[in-house]
């Protein structure tokens, strides 16, 4: 036991002669520690500062001139700070293109994210200094460590247990384009924990970070392999599937099939046939032009049948019919799903360029990003074998397509594409690049096609880049929120309200004809009576009441009064409506109770089953749901849906008063016959897709079906 001290002694005398030895030439001074930060945040600064080869006295004057932000609170100052020299050094870090292979990067960037959480000293009770003499490193010439050095003596060991917050992740990750994006980083983020209780471990960040290395290097590889697809310049090749024998792609053309491989690029789908010993001349179905493109899952099977679900259609004008790409495989349809998906980001990609006329290096920029959601996605399906859902997409157009209010989600990206520059000045006296404009307008760089021009996948040849005006820091800004982030926020809201209300949905879709029906028969009781009651003054069993009800009905026409019923109507409803959501004070509706029909036996519910009673019965639900989402709006089961429609119904019903009856009629007829002038084309569009979001919005009322008592067996 006595002789530890003196090994200990040893040791430490050996640690201190290796690190009195001639160092890099980026090594300097043992950084200060910065009094208001905690432990990580320091050795995350003090690594940084040796990053961009800068003390980090003068990061802070830098960033207190840049932000002028000397004079606030420590916590929002320690944790801006932490921001500015992050992001700084993501500048310099992701200017090499192997910077995924180094374990020293992806230690740093994951440090960068704890200390976002206790970047103030008031949090050195969460992170504690671990230096000790058996996790100090040895250095030397050949083992200098770019991001850590004996000199920092502040340098943190960070417990293994310590886990990242989707804040941080959302805050840092993004800095590096190829690491995560704006619109999709919380997505990420909840697929990479989606084991882990909403915490990410370094583990599985790292694992995360190594496959993304794979993608990528793979997607190089694939690019100077295909030499038998004639792509043009500037094109790159995103995936490959159909390569393995055991997990061929199968291309349907009417009724037959034919083995091959599918390509998929940034601008087309290219499938290679298998001829005899090698592949034939590629078919290319290009996603770029305006072709009326249309790709969706579809039924395939042989000799044309429809028997599994896993094939992509794709149908397009310079085709004159659709084919058929299937992705066989043992279990589900994953397979399948991925590539619908990429595919369709790459064609929504092309959609918002020519929706919003992007051009030169903004559209690239635009396109690069969708090809970096891919890689992403496959770093994520092909590292942890998981597939995002419909709602939790990893590719920014599809998370647009698919979100209410995605069109808004677009109008803002187009307006960060619009702040693109390729070059302007940026860069302060000694050289280094600010990531911080302190105009409200930031100018930024195409960092998603910076990346890709890093990597060595080319994808817009005529755009030159002044290295000495370019930083890798993205569109986020120090302590600013960036526009896009608010945009997917508040569509995140939203959509969380449309999946409340498509619960609600699923629950009141039942199954079969009788059942439906029995509901759709309740729902209109009201109704039902009243026709039955016109019918039997139409009748005439009674003189006197089919007269009476027939002159005022005369005199309803003739005086004008008529023009008064619906208005009458429409306030009747909308004071309901009001009453019943002052009345409620938030109570949940009573089910709406049905008797249920009597079962049937097996031999009648197989002809319930024919294709033709199944069309029927979708009708039915439909129709049902619609009915639902009436009585919920009725009995006020949304209370924001519920004061948007009676303040709708009152103005409809002071348009009906104050505007002549003519006009009214003119206006219903013309509406839709001008509704796709060139004028009114992107207006009705946004405002029907308004209106169906809004719609999809709306809770159903909920459903109880009774169990039928059967009379007769009682007795």
């Amino acid at each position: 036991m006595e002789n530890k001290p003196r090994i200990f002694d040893n040791f430490m005398t050996i640690f201190q002669r290796r690190s009195s030895s001639p160092r890099s030439p980026f090594s300097t001074d043992s950084p200060k520690s910065i009094p208001f930060l905690s432990p990580i945040a320091n050795s995350v600064v003090a690594r940084c500062s040796k990053v961009l080869n800068t003390p980090t006295e003068d990061l802070c004057s830098s960033f207190d001139i840049e932000t002028g932000e000397s004079g606030k609170q420590h916590f929002e100052y320690a944790r801006h700070l932490l921001e500015f020299c992050s992001y700084r050094a993501f500048d310099v870090l992701t200017a090499r293109a192997d910077y995924f292979s180094d374990k020293e990067f992806r230690r740093l960037t994951y440090d960068m994210m704890l200390a976002w959480e206790a970047p103030g000293v008031e949090d050195e009770t969460i992170y504690k200094e671990s230096v000790s003499p058996s996790t100090m490193q040895s250095e030397d010439d050949d083992g200098w460590s770019f991001f850590y050095s004996s000199s920092t003596a502040m340098a943190v060991q960070v417990d293994s247990e310590k886990t990242v917050g989707p804040e941080a992740f959302a805050r840092i990750a993004p800095a590096c384009a190829v690491i995560a994006d704006v619109a999709t980083v919380q997505n990420l983020f909840d697929a990479l924990t989606n084991t882990s209780g909403d915490r990410l471990h370094f583990l599985i960040y790292d694992k995360y970070l190594q496959s993304l290395d794979r993608v990528i290097k793979s997607a190089k590889s694939v690019l100077s392999a295909s030499s038998n697809l004639e792509i043009v310049d500037g094109e790159i090749i995103v995936d490959v599937d159909g390569t393995v024998p055991t997990q061929p792609v199968l291309q349907h053309i009417g009724i037959s099939a034919w083995p091959g491989r599918l390509t998929l690029s940034s601008k087309a789908l290219y499938f290679e046939s298998l001829g005899v010993g090698q592949y034939d001349k590629p078919a290319q179905y290009d996603l770029s032009r305006d072709l009326k493109q249309v790709i969706k899952p579809e039924l395939t099977g042989p000799l044309g049948a429809r028997l599994f679900d896993k094939a992509v259609m794709y149908r397009s004008m310079s085709l004159t019919e659709p084919i058929f790409l299937e992705f066989p495989e043992f279990k589900g349809s994953s397979r399948r799903d991925y590539w619908l998906d990429v595919s369709l980001e790459i064609l929504l990609a092309h959609r918002f360029v020519r929706r919003y006329n992007l051009k030169g290096v903004q559209e690239s920029e635009a396109v690069a990003r969708a090809i970096l959601g891919i890689f992403r996605c496959r770093a994520v399906r092909e590292g942890f074998y998981f597939f995002s859902s419909h709602y939790k997409s990893l590719l920014v157009f599809n998370l647009a397509e698919n979100l209410p209010g995605g069109d808004a989600i677009l109008e803002t990206l187009s307006s960060c594409l619009a702040l693109l520059r390729v070059s302007s000045s940026q860069a302060d006296s000694s050289g280094i690049v600010r990531p911080v404009s302190t105009e409200k307008q930031h100018k930024v760089s195409p960092v998603s096609l910076l990346a890709l021009r890093r990597f060595g996948l080319i994808l817009q040849e005529d755009v030159e880049f002044d290295k000495d005006e370019i930083y890798g820091s993205g569109y986020i800004c120090v302590g600013e929120v960036d526009p896009l982030e608010v945009a997917i926020k508040q569509s995140k809201v939203d959509t969380g309200k449309a999946e409340a209300a498509r619960e609600t949905v699923n629950q009141v879709k039942v199954d079969g004809i009788d059942a439906n029906l029995a509901i759709m028969k309740e729902l209109l009781f009201p109704l039902i009576l009243l026709a039955k009651r016109v019918q039997f003054l139409a009748s005439w069993e009674e003189p006197f009441k089919s007269t009476v009800f027939m002159l005022l009905t005369c005199y309803l026409f003739v005086s004008g009064w008529f023009t008064f019923v619906l208005p009458f109507i429409l306030v009747s409803l909308a004071v309901l409506m009001l009453w019943r959501r002052l009345a409620n004070k938030g109570k949940l509706v009573d089910a709406f109770k049905i008797v249920a029909p009597p079962n049937r036996n097996a031999v009648e519910q197989l002809i319930t089953l024919q294709e033709a009673i199944s069309q029927v019965e979708g009708l039915v639900q439909a129709v049902n749901v619609v009915l639902l989402k009436m009585r919920a709006l009725l009995f006020a089961v949304l209370p924001e849906a519920t004061y948007t429609v009676a303040i709708f119904l009152l103005l409809t019903a002071a348009f009906f008063v104050l505007v002549p009856f003519r006009f009214i009629i003119l206006f219903v007829l013309m509406e839709p016959y001008t509704r796709e002038m060139p004028l009114r084309r992107e207006s009705s569009y946004r405002s029907l897709r308004r209106l169906r979001e809004w719609w999809f919005g709306i809770p159903a009322a909920p459903v109880q079906l009774i169990k039928y008592e059967n009379s007769k067996k009682k007795k």
